[in-house]
């Protein structure tokens, strides 16, 4: 995700300390039942579309934000999958360090998504639409969270799920 510009003047005075942040990652539904995935460009692995609510924002507006900027694709919220705080934090290359309470949004594709779908900014190298049976190689808790999404229903956990690992 890019670093949005509150992010950039915290870090002036903060340095690379560690941030605690919002997040929102989308697991996108199309009408065939494919989930779209982008491939990172920071790191180069298929992953959920996913990004950080500027301050104010709703963070459902903030995934249909998402997911247009990094896909070019329209969807709407349909219900909310999972809310984390991830166990552990991440390093970024240029050595900031962030850990997120990430909510995961299931998502709708609007009728026409699949025909627009593509790389709309310079977060991701590639886009694509991926059947269940076809998921490229992600991250472990990118698979949780699709196929908590697939699931109908709310999903609650007594203990931790591990969806950050």
């Amino acid at each position: 995700m890019a670093t949005p510009d509150f992010i950039r003047e915290l870090r002036r005075s903060a340095g690379h300390q560690l941030l605690y942040l919002p997040g929102v990652s989308m697991v996108v539904f199309d009408d065939q039942g494919r989930v779209l995935l982008g491939r990172r460009a920071d790191t180069g692995q298929w992953s959920l579309i996913g990004g950080i609510p500027e301050p104010g924002e709703q963070p459902a507006d903030c995934a249909v934000r998402e997911v247009f900027e990094e896909t070019n694709v329209r969807c709407v919220p349909e219900r909310v999958v999972l809310v984390y705080g991830l166990d552990k934090p991440v390093t970024y290359p240029n050595g900031d360090i962030c850990q997120f309470m990430d909510i995961t949004f299931r998502c709708r594709a609007t009728a026409e998504a699949a025909s627009v779908a593509r790389v709309n900014d310079e977060e991701s190298l590639d886009v694509g639409w991926f059947g269940l049976d076809e998921l490229p190689t992600m991250k472990e808790y990118a698979y949780f969270r699709i196929k908590q999404a697939a699931q109908e229903g709310p999903a609650w956990f007594a203990a931790s799920p591990h969806v950050a690992d």
